[in-house]
């Protein structure tokens, strides 16, 4: 018996009732069993709930810089394993590889048209203005300028092309915000995450958003309505899509001629602008694409670009026998985007880090001081070294091999812009191979306890190739996911 004067009041609120008799004893006892015996249950049934989530969700982190495949690889896992909404977003996408055609070809237009200013004597003013498909290698060349060939064929193009501006404007009203590639100078420092003063935007104006359906929010936009039901937006979508058909259609021709002119062929490879290599890259494929009867390929949809804003969030069933699911984030490569990565961080079961390594000779569309190839090491050390993501299992894709090889084969030297690869064999394997050993060794001295990993040279545009690499890639992430939470030894 707890006397009134002991003082502790969860023993007082505990006790037994004064002058209790015996009969009420036993019934206050029993009720206390049984309340004890709900409470087991209900606790019970917590703790299996949690296991039970823990066991069918897989939380999967895609990470790297803006352009490194990340997207491309969510495609290749959804071609993989979500046939159902691939097939219902295939003629969605039709829209983003017209964009991706037309972007490519203005920007071709614009480095004939500045060609043509700088040979002007007159230097017109307003000839020609700088744009944002232009890169480094399109502005600048340290070489003198020859004199070109320019005939009225070369200016006639300028005014039999313009429709197509006005395409690719309707087209990234359409498609929001994730249509448009950001192009800016920044004094930014080359840290992984650079935050800017004014919350939630970064020096471009960007914006971002979280959303949960990824680019079908996007997509959704042009889907045509369903069977049985009728949507105005939907017709309205079909007579858009119609007119820029009928635009591409009457411009086809002009395209194939810029872009398999001899002048434009030079002027593109005396400043080393290879169109061929970005992506979204779609001007060898014109006939195919540019026409009444156009569907996407699984290829065409996974090499199609459109920019990741923010972080997205999909699910995709993984492991029908155990039922499993895997939420896989695609996050926002660019310098503005990153401070959104870290809160998802926390119980992450795997990372895919994708590094481009062809990228050795360029630099960040943010920042043209920094190397593309240096900003991705400062994020994979940032990532191997980070104590909330020391339980996740990092896999490493050396993404772009097959851009890195044509570079090669380019003769370009992989030592004029990594001083440290010295006088190595300047080929595939060789290269391939330092670079591999050089991001072992940023995860050996950063993380802050010795891991494996594992390393995957990629071509994420490959489908087939690529395909082979994911089955073996999920049955690692599965494994490790299933012992962890003792469904196997």
């Amino acid at each position: 018996m707890v006397s009134a004067s002991s003082g502790d009041p969860f023993a007082l609120a505990m006790a037994p009732p004064l002058n209790e008799t015996a009969v009420e004893k036993e019934l206050r006892e029993r009720a206390e069993a049984e309340a004890r015996s709900v409470s087991d249950v209900i606790d019970e049934q917590i703790r299996q709930e949690r296991m039970a989530l823990k066991k069918k969700s897989v939380k999967v982190l895609l990470l790297g810089q803006n352009e490194s495949g990340k997207s491309a690889t969510l495609k290749n896992f959804q071609l993989q394993y979500a046939g159902r909404e691939w097939a219902e977003e295939r003629a969605s996408w039709r829209a983003v590889v017209y964009l991706n055609l037309i972007n490519s070809i203005l920007r071709v237009l614009d480095v004939l048209l500045r060609e043509m200013s700088l040979s002007d004597d007159a230097r017109r003013p307003g000839t020609y203005s700088r744009t944002d498909y232009l890169s480094d290698s399109d502005l600048e060349s340290s070489s003198p300028a020859p004199v070109y060939r320019f005939t009225d064929k070369h200016r006639l193009l300028k005014l039999r092309l313009a429709p197509l501006r006005r395409v690719q404007a309707d087209l990234e009203r359409k498609l929001g915000p994730g249509s448009r590639e950001i192009n800016f100078t920044s004094e930014a420092t080359a840290s992984p995450f650079y935050l800017t003063a004014r919350q939630g935007q970064g020096p471009s104006g960007e914006f971002g958003i979280n959303s949960t359906n990824g680019w079908r929010s996007a997509l959704e936009k042009l889907r045509p309505s369903q069977k049985g039901v009728d949507r105005p937006e939907s017709s309205l979508t079909r007579r858009k899509e119609e007119e820029v058909i009928e635009i591409l259609v009457g411009c086809k021709d002009d395209m194939n001629n810029l872009w398999k002119d001899s002048v434009v062929q030079q002027i593109l490879a005396r400043r080393k602008s290879k169109v061929e290599d970005s992506a979204g890259f779609f001007l060898n494929d014109m006939e195919r694409i540019v026409s009444y009867t156009y569907e996407p390929s699984d290829d065409d949809i996974v090499r199609a670009r459109l920019r990741t804003v923010g972080v997205q969030e999909h699910r995709l069933t993984m492991d029908k026998a155990h039922g499993t699911d895997w939420i896989m984030y695609d996050v926002g490569g660019t310098r503005s985007s990153r401070a959104s990565w870290i809160p998802y961080f926390d119980d992450a079961d795997a990372i895919i880090f994708l590094c481009p390594i062809s990228c050795f000779d360029e630099t960040l569309r943010e920042d043209r001081g920094v190397n593309r190839l240096e900003d991705s090491y400062q994020l994979w050390r940032f990532v191997c070294s980070s104590r909330l993501l020391s339980r996740a299992q990092i896999i490493l894709f050396l993404n772009k091999c097959d851009i890195l090889q044509n570079k090669l084969k380019r003769g370009m030297r992989v030592r004029d812009f990594v001083p440290s690869f010295g006088d190595r064999k300047n080929d595939t394997p060789t290269v391939m191979g330092y670079f591999q050993s050089h991001f072992k060794e940023i995860s050996k001295r950063a993380s802050p306890e010795a891991r494996p990993f594992f390393i995957y040279f990629t071509s994420v545009i490959d489908t087939k190739a690529t395909a082979a690499t994911l089955s073996v890639v999920k049955e690692s992430i599965l494994r490790v996911h299933l012992r962890n939470a003792e469904l196997i030894l």
